[in-house]
């Protein structure tokens, strides 16, 4: 047994919809993603921009047409998954304009999200302000990792000088 890797299959129209069609079946995924996911599979077969034997945006189009591919349903999946682990707007923003997907649909997808009950969700996870054991001799830590999930600093600072968890909680009801 020799140790060369035999060359990878090339890739022609047929298996280029397969491995579309798989990958979306495998995963939530927005059209620019599917795109990036083949495009780098035609790289790795060898293959560059102008000899490429599929149109990728054909087959993009054609599974986005067929339902398999939606970016509205992926942006809205996405933004609840990341305001449910505590992420606040801006980190979402930038998480679904990362994944390619068009402003219209970021804004109409962040609009109804409660900034305050994802930025407590974060303090609960990370056991920040009162969620903490002991509180922090350093506030500025619990603040900067509020600012990085995408929390502004008004809420980040109305959720960490919040004396009690229940306090915070009962805030959240009343707004």
């Amino acid at each position: 047994m020799s140790d060369e890797r035999r060359p990878p299959r090339p890739l022609d129209p047929a298996s280029l919809r397969e491995l579309a069609l798989g990958y979306a079946a495998r995963f939530a995924t927005s059209r620019t993603r599917l795109t990036r996911y083949l495009a780098r599979k035609l790289r790795e077969r060898g293959w560059h921009d102008a000899d490429a034997p599929a149109d990728v945006a054909g087959v993009v189009a054609r599974l986005a047409e067929l339902g398999y591919v939606d970016d509205d349903g992926f942006a809205a999946i996405k933004a609840r998954g990341l305001t449910a682990r505590g992420f606040g707007a801006r980190r979402v923003e930038a998480a679904l304009r990362d994944a390619g997907i068009d402003s219209a649909i970021i804004d109409d997808v962040t609009a109804s999200g409660d900034p305050l009950a994802a930025a407590i969700a974060f303090a609960r996870r990370r056991r920040l302000g009162p969620f903490a054991a002991t509180r922090d001799a350093d506030p500025r830590r619990a603040l900067a990792a509020m600012a990085r999930a995408g929390h502004g600093h008004t809420i980040a600072m109305q959720v960490l000088r919040a004396a009690s968890p229940e306090a915070l909680e009962a805030f959240d009801e009343d707004n």
